[in-house]
Order: C-alpha cells, then sequence, then structure tokens
C-alpha cells in the first residue's frame, strides 16, 4: 500500500520559524523543540479517519499523519492498538461514579510506550541516513532505541542513572545497544550525549531534542479518540517526566480538528509527578511559564524522575488550555495504587501507572476532577518489569496443612 505523505517543513514551538524537513535537526536556533507541521487542507478532503482505523500496523496505520514518507524507512516490530481496559472496581475504591480507563501501553514492542517515539525517531534517523543514536534514559526508552535501532542496522548508545533498574540495563544490551551506567540523573547522562557527539559522530535522539518522538506519541491520541467512537474523555492523567506524549496528544487534537475528524473539545490533561521529583507541579502552582530544575529528586516511578524538562512551556500550556492541572503523589500511594488495581481489577500498573491512579484518586477527593468524570489513565508501561512485594505463603508438603491459615 502506498500513502501519502504531507509533512511539510519543522517549525520552533517558540517563535514558529520555519525549517526544511530535509535534513536532520535537533533544537531550534532559539534553543526550542521543533514540531513537525503538515498541510492539513490539502490532506482533509483526502482522508477518511475509518479507512485508516480499519488498517493493521499499530500506531503506523497513521502514516498520513506522521513525517516517514518512505514505505523503505518504516521500522516495524508487530506493533499493536494498545487497549483501553475499564477499571470499575478499582474506580468506586478511589470514589469515583463515572468511567475509569486505563490505556495499557505496555503491549508495545519492548513493553512501553518508549516504542511509539523512538520508532518514528529510528525511521526518521534512517531516511537522513543516520547510522549511529545516542540519549539517556531512566530505562524504557533505552530499551526501545536499542531495540529499533538494531532492526534498522543502526548503532546505538544508552546513559543510564546508576540506579536504573536491572531489567531495563539487560535488556538495551540484549537488543545490542551499548549501554552506559552514570553517577547522577538523566539530564546528567543527557550532558554526557551532548558531550561525546563530536568524537563519537551520534545523532542525539533526547526527548524533544529531535522533533520525531513526538509525532510517534502523538499516536496515542490518534487512536483514543478513535477507540472512544471519535470522541474523546473528559480528563487524560498522564504521567509527566518529559512530557512528550501529553505535548503530543495535545498536538494529534489539533490536527484532528483541523482534519474535521472532531469538534473543539478538549479532554483536561493532568500532568501528573512524583512529590520526590515535581517540577512540573511547581511551576504550574506559582503560575509560571517554565519549571525550575529539581535539585534532589527521588522516587522509584523513575519514567518520571526528571528534574529538568526541555517542553516544560509546553506542558504547561496543554494543561492550562482546557481546566487541566499538574498534581504530585507520593511513594506511599503509587504503591497502594498499583496494589489496588492489581487486587480489585487484575491489572497490573507499572509504578508510573500508578501514579496516574494515585493522581485520580486524589484529584476526586479533593474535588479538582468531578467523580462522574470519564477519565483516562496511562500505564506507560508493562508492570512485569518492575520490583514488586514478595508476598507468597509457604507450604511443607510432608506435614499435615492447616487449612485454617489459608
Amino acid at each position: 500500500m502506498s500513502f501519502a505523505n504531507f509533512f511539510t517543513h519543522l517549525e520552533c514551538s517558540a517563535n514558529g520559524e520555519r525549517y526544511s524537513k530535509d535534513q536532520p535537526h535537533n533544537l531550534s536556533d532559539a534553543g526550542k523543540p521543533l514540531l513537525a507541521r503538515y498541510d492539513l487542507e490539502k490532506a482533509k478532503p483526502l482522508l477518511d479517519r475509518g479507512e485508516i482505523w480499519s488498517r493493521e500496523g499499530g500506531f503506523w496505520k497513521w502514516r498520513e499523519l506522521l513525517p516517514v514518507a518512505r514505505d523503505a524507512d518504516v521500522v516495524a516490530l508487530g506493533e499493536v492498538d494498545t487497549p483501553l481496559i475499564d477499571v470499575p472496581a478499582t474506580m468506586r475504591a478511589c470514589g469515583g461514579t463515572g468511567r475509569l480507563i486505563v490505556k495499557d501501553e505496555g503491549r508495545l514492542p519492548t513493553g512501553s510506550f518508549k516504542a511509539r517515539g523512538l520508532a518514528l525517531a529510528v525511521a526518521m534517523a534512517k531516511s537522513y541516513g543516520l547510522s549511529r543514536l545516542a540519549m539517556p534514559t531512566n530505562g524504557n526508552a533505552g530499551a526501545a532505541l536499542s531495540a529499533y535501532a538494531s532492526r534498522a542496522g543502526m548503532e546505538s548508545w544508552s546513559f543510564a542513572p546508576e540506579d536504573t533498574p536491572e531489567v531495563n540495563l539487560r535488556e538495551i544490551a540484549l537488543h545490542g545497544g551499548h549501554v552506559t551506567q552514570v553517577n547522577g540523573f538523566i539530564h546528567h547522562c543527557g550532558a554526557l550525549v551532548a558531550a561525546g557527539k563530536d568524537a563519537m559522530g551520534w545523532f542525539d535522539v533526547s526527548t524533544l531534542k529531535e522533533p520525531y518522538r513526538i509525532e510517534g506519541k502523538k499516536t496515542m491520541g490518534l487512536e483514543l479518540c478513535a477507540q472512544m467512537g471519535w470522541s474523546l474523555p473528559d480528563a487524560i492523567l498522564y504521567p509527566t517526566g518529559g512530557g512528550t506524549g501529553l505535548i503530543g496528544m495535545w498536538k494529534a487534537f489539533d490536527e484532528m480538528e483541523a482534519l474535521g475528524w472532531i469538534g473543539p473539545e478538549r479532554p483536561k490533561m493532568i500532568a501528573v509527578q512524583a512529590a520526590g521529583c515535581a517540577p512540573i507541579v511547581k511551576a504550574y502552582e506559582a503560575g509560571e511559564t517554565h519549571a525550575e530544575e529539581c535539585l534532589d529528586p527521588h522516587t522509584k516511578a523513575m519514567g518520571i524522575r526528571v528534574p529538568k524538562a526541555i517542553g516544560d512551556f509546553l506542558i504547561l500550556d496543554a494543561v492550562r488550555r482546557n481546566g487541566g492541572f499538574a498534581i504530585a503523589v507520593d511513594e506511599n500511594a503509587i504503591e497502594d495504587a498499583r496494589t489496588l488495581c492489581g487486587r480489585e481489577d487484575g491489572l497490573l500498573l507499572c509504578p508510573e501507572g500508578a501514579a496516574t491512579l494515585a493522581a485520580y484518586r486524589q484529584a476526586v477527593a479533593d474535588r479538582r476532577l468531578e467523580s462522574d468524570a470519564t477519565a483516562m489513565l496511562f500505564n506507560c508501561g508493562n508492570g512485569l518489569k518492575y520490583p514488586m512485594p514478595d508476598r507468597a505463603k509457604t507450604l511443607d508438603r510432608h506435614e499435615e496443612v492447616d487449612w485454617g491459615k489459608y
């Protein structure tokens, strides 16, 4: 099948300056993220949302709204549309009376939503003839980079904080990526990627430091809208570190409106952070446009342990546009939420996904979110990747069993 390509140019997210799509770019000259733009007026009479949604191929089905022009540059690993899973018992336990849905991104290749962004970043790097890619990672992004880069015949380097979960480090290596632990946090790892650029000849695919990871993440917005019958939930609670997905979904909603697929309605975008690393929350509450760096970041939800987000102003704009907000939850609340959803509805959340459930519970209790709202949580990774409490009992088969203990 051939696909029309409507990608026209890149645009600075701060001042609108245009950049050519025909060469690789990192940040704009203003030091801000670049956004991919499309000729949506030309696309509007030519695209049928139902026809696109009927295709196979997971997020690659949205090719006309993605920058990859050539079929040969597509890098695929069996992507699927991730399911929407209602969790009614969990909702009731949290005080909700409406509908609580989990979009389970752990079903994607490498077990996390990082597959969306890195697949697009790698595909576009391939289209430009690049052969070496590097990035900082808290774990899952590095796994996705190494998998897609190896699939594309490219080399990859991932720099991870020293306390990154071992399963992620081993996964990166098994996918053929170079992986290095660093005595610091993710922004320290990012500085090393920048420092090694000239010596190593790699291209930096850090969050929002190249334009295409956001295009992969925006497919979450396209997909959930189609799954809900071309409508949107009242609220989306999103685990926010670099915030690429939150920014990307808002971009997707704007593009769908321009295509006539939806109206002007928008969900409340709720940025969820851990109390131990909540720069976006602090900036939101202070009414600021940019967030100050968190100097002592700590949380077991590694994916949202991002002390400084380069797209902070884009995140804050999105959450303020339709009555959304930023909210922080503590470690006990995150673990309690993970246990609750597993016990009540049989769905195992990753810590970052559990943070969104903890935020839902807190927001309903505080009446910041209506109890009867249709709310969507993002479980961004497979819960099996993370340590779980050992609650198994033991039994000696040679002894008489005291069934009263069971």
